[in-house]
């Protein structure tokens, strides 16, 4: 066989979902991925903790490794390939023992790109191989490439996008049927669509890891995890769903980020979107993410996020590319080129707000809570009461225009120590479609 028909020949740590997705795909669709990459692509060597676990794949033929950074010092494996997960532990240690024997690296470990991604394309860059994870956000979705290369020659100025599909499940379901947040959550993990542990995705640390990831890619900056403001679905209650219907808008739990001439803003938190806008349509496990660049516009790539079909999909992508030679720098420039525009507080967030308290329901209490808003300069665009009642707290929902963060927080803080308000605020940001 010629050099240029060689096989790419990988190393696989990690066979849970991903990897023996992984190794399934590059078998099924060996021939069509052969052709594509100009030559075959195969695993030769793979590293799990149990060797006796039935993956529905066979692993005859290929070496074992119980510890997967020693899959590195095979010199038969041309690529590795890490779908262990983590910001910490073996998969770290995997990734970076590659870098350090300068060989290329594919990942699906958004944790660990979001978290450490700065350090590891530096030494990627130093050892002059490759890092690709287009894995990493939106399983299926072709996001990274579509950032790093389709829309290399604009301007961007915002990303966003609905980038867990356990929340989003959550959120379709509570408004689809009027369930409370805890009653569809054990619904979605009974599905298997929410982890028996789900504080990374409803805590917002899983979508947050990928949008520090897509932020550096849009800006071209280096990854900053530590910059995005987080919040995530526990406190959304059918009761906000149910009032943010009769206001025109749906609940989503997004990722925003958005260049200003100030700098660089990252969040992640729940969201009214008018019922019409793209994002609100995307229901279900689907993710979706929406890019604005200067000459291209608007542009939105929504599919399955998740899965082990998607994300090995992304996966076998990157080793494609790779087998053809085909690489780009990790965060579309060299680092040299980076730019080192400041990351903004949330602090610094103008928009509209959305804002419900349960008050006990006698004379003067909306005058005390608009009493709050007018001392800090924030106007309201409208107002919602339920029938009185009063032996009950009665929930009052108040829109506001557009005003700043700092100043809404320092009234929320005011208006929860009212004796009239009988629990803490609800506070949900508007955004635009």
């Amino acid at each position: 066989m010629s050099g240029a028909e060689a096989p790419l020949k990988v190393a696989l740590g990690g066979l849970g979902t991903v990897g023996a997705g992984v190794l399934r795909l590059l078998r099924e669709n060996a021939e069509l991925i052969a052709a594509r990459a100009g030559r075959p692509i195969e695993v030769v060597a793979v590293s799990a903790r149990d060797r006796t676990r039935d993956r529905g794949v066979s692993l005859e033929g290929l070496r074992w490794y119980d510890a997967a950074p020693d899959l590195v010092g095979d010199n038969d494996v041309d690529v590795v390939a890490e779908m262990i997960g983590g910001a910490e532990g073996m998969g770290r240690r995997l990734v970076e023992a590659a870098l350090a024997k300068g060989k290329p690296v594919v990942t699906a470990n958004k944790a660990l790109i979001a978290v450490h991604g700065a350090a590891l394309a530096a030494a990627a860059e130093r050892a002059g191989v490759p890092l690709t994870f287009e894995a990493a956000v939106a399983g299926g979705i072709p996001v990274i490439k579509a950032l790093r290369e389709g829309l290399a020659a604009n301007h961007l100025t915002r990303v966003a996008g609905i980038l867990n599909g356990t929340c989003n499940y959550i959120l379709t379901a509570m408004t689809r049927d009027g369930g409370e947040f805890a009653d569809v959550l054990a619904e979605a993990q009974r599905l298997g669509y929410a982890e028996a542990d789900p504080r990374f995705d409803v805590d917002g640390i899983d979508a947050a890891h990928k949008l520090a990831i897509l932020a550096a890619l849009a800006f071209g900056r280096p990854v900053a995890f530590d910059a995005v403001h987080v919040e995530g679905i526990r406190r959304i209650s059918a009761l906000d769903i149910a009032f943010a219907a009769q206001l025109g808008y749906t609940i989503k739990l997004l990722g925003i980020a958005r260049r200003t001439e100030a700098g660089v803003e990252a969040r992640v938190h729940p969201c009214m979107l008018p019922h019409d806008a793209p994002l609100a349509r995307v229901d279900g496990v689907f993710n979706a993410v929406v890019v604005e660049g200067d000459f291209v516009g608007r542009v939105m790539l929504q599919g399955r996020g998740a899965g082990a079909g998607p994300t090995a999909s992304a996966v076998v992508a990157d080793l494609i590319d790779i087998a053809r030679g085909h690489t780009t720098p990790v965060w579309g420039a060299a680092s040299e080129s980076l730019s080192h525009a400041p990351s903004l507080p949330m602090a610094a967030h103008v928009g509209a707000y959305y804002l419900r308290l349960m008050v006990t329901d006698r004379p003067g209490v909306i005058a005390d809570v608009t009493a709050v808003l007018r001392d800090e300069g924030i106007s309201l665009e409208s107002m919602l009461q339920r029938a009185r009642n009063p032996a009950e707290s009665v929930p009052v929902v108040l829109v506001t225009h557009a005003t700043g963060e700092a100043a809404m927080i320092r009234a929320l803080e005011r208006i929860a120590a009212l004796d009239a308000v009988m629990e803490s605020p609800t506070l949900i940001r508007i955004e635009p479609a």
